[in-house]
């Protein structure tokens, strides 16, 4: 599914925009925010802290890419060398999932009292995004749910500036594809460029995408299905008990079984295994 505007125009940059790189070596990039868990670096920011510096990156008119890190994501990167790779190159990479927050608090005392959740973050910006006219585009989602979404974001956000959406094709992407989805994206105007297609393939499309796209990528897996309503999230106060998993699990038991019994057993041994380790320093950057 296709909607493509190529008539969006970019925001302008102030005047005084701090530049992009300036706010990732003073936020994301300093050492003293970086921490590593299960051999995986991840940024040890606070959902303002992580919204600030993205929507900085805006402003400045650069480009780069967010990942948002629950325990599965997580595994996986621990789990494929390959997958790991992809996401050190990532310009973020946010605790999305509370256990990952409670492992970077218990391993390195990092006192974060929220985690930096995807669909939260995605809303959040498209807030912002309506506010500033600063155009989006939406990438990802089943072809029946992401005119929804559209629906969604256009009934919330009445001045939002959808630039294009587009389902790609479940399989592979050649290299001409994305090198022509890319071109989309840029002829657009899109400065925010939501993906969302599960892990691992938006990270490794958004990695394949890095050198094309000039917007802020985000890879926020699910968030289409819930902000479109054709999935439920989880109530309140399992997200915050760290139970979203399990309230995922009781509505898709068939699809989500394996990935659950392998993943949560594997950071659990892994999360002791890390505990009694001695502590290592932070992650060189």
């Amino acid at each position: 599914m296709l909607n493509f505007h190529p008539t969006s125009s970019l925001p302008s940059q102030p005047a005084d925009a701090t530049p992009a790189a300036d706010v990732i070596r003073r936020s994301a990039g300093d050492p003293q925010s970086q921490r590593q868990i299960l051999g995986v670096q991840v940024n040890a920011l606070e959902p303002i802290e992580a919204f600030n510096i993205i929507t900085d990156m805006v402003k400045a008119g650069e480009s780069g890419r967010a990942a948002f890190m629950p325990v599965h994501s997580l595994i996986t990167a621990v789990r494929e060398p390959a997958f790991a790779k992809v996401i050190a190159d990532f310009t973020l990479v946010l605790p999305d999932g509370q256990p990952v927050r409670w492992l970077l608090n218990l391993r390195h005392k990092t006192k974060l009292v929220k985690r930096v959740y995807g669909p939260a973050m995605m809303w959040r910006l498209c807030e912002w995004a309506s506010q500033e006219r600063v155009p989006i585009y939406l990438y990802g989602g089943r072809p029946e749910v992401l005119p929804r979404l559209v629906s969604a974001l256009r009934e919330a956000f009445g001045e939002i500036d959808i630039a294009g959406y587009e389902s790609p094709p479940f399989a592979p992407l050649t290299d001409e594809q994305v090198a022509e989805a890319a071109d989309r994206m840029n002829a657009s105007g899109a400065r925010l460029v939501f993906i969302g297609l599960g892990c691992p393939k938006q990270e490794v499309l958004a990695d394949r995408f890095k050198d094309k796209v000039k917007g802020i990528q985000l890879c926020v897996g699910a968030a289409f299905d819930f902000h479109a309503g054709a999935v439920s999230m989880a109530p309140r106060w399992m997200q915050q008990r760290g139970l979203e998993w399990l309230y995922r699990l009781f509505k898709e038991p068939r699809r989500l079984w394996r990935r659950y019994l392998v993943t949560n057993t594997l950071f659990l041994l892994l999360c002791g295994k890390e505990m009694i380790m001695p502590r290592r320093g932070v992650a060189s950057s």
